[in-house]
């Protein structure tokens, strides 16, 4: 399913299209500003370095849904977007989600969006290795010398990023700059849900075998109560980094300890045979049948279904 051939749903129209996901409302309703609804639709499309892949990820769009809500079950403790997805009818059972996308959409309530990806890492990878090793920092944040790629930090930092428009490269910002965009309370209070959100993950996982390296989670306001609320995916293996704990404790160089359960091997391939300019080329089968079966794993791994 790609942005050209987006399934027509009965009972709802489209109104946007990101990277991986598409939105609609239900008929009648003009956008996102006029509704009480949205279907959230995950798509098999993959992005890596700001650019959408082909092919797509066969069966992605469901595994990310269903990891997802798996996700939202075990946080219920942070207020979350869902709104119930079936309603009651004498003795029968409406389901709100057409059939032709249930096990890959989501029903929320719409919310006034932070423009702020809150991300948190756990370890020392990614493009905070590549600016540790120039400033012994991650987002201006200072950290211990001599940390090697992959490593553990001492604990968990908070590092926010500006949401971009769609096309254009998220820009790492200093928590400061949050309180400029969002106001104090609501960038502490951000700081905050996010850490707790990795921490209680980051628990969860590791007693599955599984380390979560770092994340990035998006949240919005109620549009009615103001209420700080948890939206979009959360802990996805789109959105995170996913290690293998075992091949972690035993591996002697970075490629070793990283075994990912994410998109890292489409990552790692497109950095080898890409200079990021002009249209990325195509992924070749065998990592698109490599990372489906990683995304896979990670989600048997973390439900055991």
């Amino acid at each position: 399913m790609t942005r050209d051939h987006l399934p027509t749903l009965a009972g709802f129209s489209h109104v946007y299209s990101g990277k991986v996901r598409d939105l609609y409302v239900p008929s009648g309703a003009t956008g996102l500003d006029d509704t009480d609804a949205v279907l959230v639709v995950a798509s098999d499309r993959v992005s890596a370095f700001d650019h959408v892949l082909a092919p797509g990820i066969p069966s992605k769009g469901e595994l990310l849904t269903t990891l997802s809500l798996w996700w939202f079950d075990r946080l219920s403790d942070v207020p979350n977007h869902l709104i119930p997805d079936h309603r009651l009818v004498g003795d029968r059972v409406i389901e709100e989600i057409p059939d032709a996308v249930i096990g890959r959409s989501m029903l929320v309530k719409p919310l006034d969006m932070f423009p702020i990806e809150c991300v948190v890492r756990g370890y020392l990878t990614g493009s905070g290795w590549l600016e540790y090793q120039e400033s012994q920092s991650v987002c201006g944040i200072p950290l211990p010398a001599g940390l090697q790629n992959g490593d553990r930090l001492p604990e968990p930092i908070y590092t926010p990023a500006w949401k971009a428009p769609l096309g254009e490269h998220d820009e790492n910002i200093s928590f400061e700059r949050t309180v400029e965009l969002v106001g104090l309370e609501v960038a502490e209070a951000l700081r905050s849900l996010s850490l707790h959100l990795y921490a209680r993950g980051a628990e969860i996982a590791e007693a599955r075998g599984v380390i979560i390296a770092d994340t990035k989670f998006e949240f919005g306001a109620d549009r009615t109560t103001g209420e700080i609320t948890l939206a979009d995916e959360v802990l996805t293996s789109d959105s995170s980094r996913y290690w293998d704990a075992a091949a972690y404790a035993s591996g002697t160089t970075p490629t070793e300890r990283m075994a990912s359960f994410d998109k890292q091997i489409v990552r790692d391939w497109l950095a080898a045979n890409w200079d990021k300019t002009g249209t990325p080329p195509e992924l070749p089968s065998d990592i698109v049948e490599r990372t489906a079966g990683r995304y896979r794993e990670l989600l048997e791994r973390l439900t055991g279904d």
